[in-house]
């Protein structure tokens, strides 16, 4: 018997649309790029052929056009973990549920989902302007935690190694290493286009990537440990706030995602960059061509 989605857990506007997103099963392609600023959409739609729809629901902005023979959609998340989990649920539903009756259907489609950032650089490779590709991901978010199959998708010994080094502290959520998609991941990043390594996603800006304002951190050196870490020939090279949900939800799922960054600043050597937006439409165009 078919899985029925009550109207409290799957709820559909009455145009027909999926709540946050407000877009229709019919309006997404099967190629996504997702960017965090929906005032980045337009950037990346402006290197589309033709448009067919532009959607804005609160931080949610959605375009769909052609690029070359390729229908793509692009999608703005906002800032967080916590927005990838409705985003990927609601892109989820639209392709995979049919909103008529309420059930998953029975031919599933597997959506490709590139999330296009900024980040903050960890190593001496990885200097303000490096796009990094994050092969793997760290969740500092907890997010997956909630959901059924984490440990079958999840590095469970990278885990265990990373708490070790960090002699990670009991009350904050357990940490989840998650792989982006292998495929999709080489694609992106073509022929040394991209750096490719561990990105930590953090559930804020301030304490969880080590900035200290005026309320102390519970763990001063934690950058310092983050930067030292080593595991099977991996090291950290950047912290951002959604690769981890996104990297995750997908496997849950069956869609096949990945993350690229700009590095804006480098926290190992103190430098950044706030005029970055004249120069990440380098990574848009890459990823538009590749996606």
């Amino acid at each position: 018997m078919k899985k029925y989605f009550a109207p409290s857990e799957l709820i559909i506007n009455e145009d027909g649309s999926v709540f946050h997103l407000h877009v229709r099963p019919e309006q997404i392609a099967h190629k996504i790029i997702l960017v965090g600023d929906p005032g980045r959409v337009p950037l990346v739609a402006s290197h589309f052929d033709n448009i067919e729809c532009d959607i804005q629901s609160r931080e949610f902005r959605t375009i769909t056009g052609t690029f070359k023979g390729k229908r793509v959609s692009c999608v703005s998340t906002g800032i967080g973990c916590d927005n990838i989990d409705i985003v990927m649920n609601e892109l989820d539903a639209l392709v995979n549920i049919d909103f008529n009756t309420r059930e998953e259907k029975d031919s599933l489609t597997s959506l490709e989902i590139v999330r296009v950032g900024t980040c903050g650089g960890l190593q001496p490779y990885t200097p303000v302007g490096t796009f990094v590709l994050s092969e793997k991901s760290i969740g500092f978010d907890g997010l997956l935690n909630f959901y059924a199959g984490r440990n079958e998708v999840c590095d469970l010994a990278f885990e265990e190694a990373f708490k070790a080094h960090m002699q990670w502290n009991p009350l904050n959520c357990d940490p989840y290493v998650i792989d982006a998609n292998p495929e999709l991941t080489a694609r992106i990043c073509g022929d040394g286009d991209c750096v490719k390594g561990v990105t930590i996603a953090c559930g804020g800006f301030f304490g969880p990537q080590g900035r200290e304002l005026r309320v102390p951190l519970a763990d001063p050196k934690q950058n310092e440990k983050v930067e030292s870490f080593e595991y099977n020939g991996y090291r950290i090279t950047n912290f951002e706030m959604e690769s981890s949900a996104l990297a995750g939800l997908a496997r849950l799922q069956g869609h096949r995602a990945t993350t690229v960054c700009m590095v804006i600043a480098n926290r190992l050597i103190k430098e950044a960059n706030t005029g970055y937006k004249n120069t990440i439409d380098n990574l848009i165009k890459l990823v538009v061509e590749r996606i």
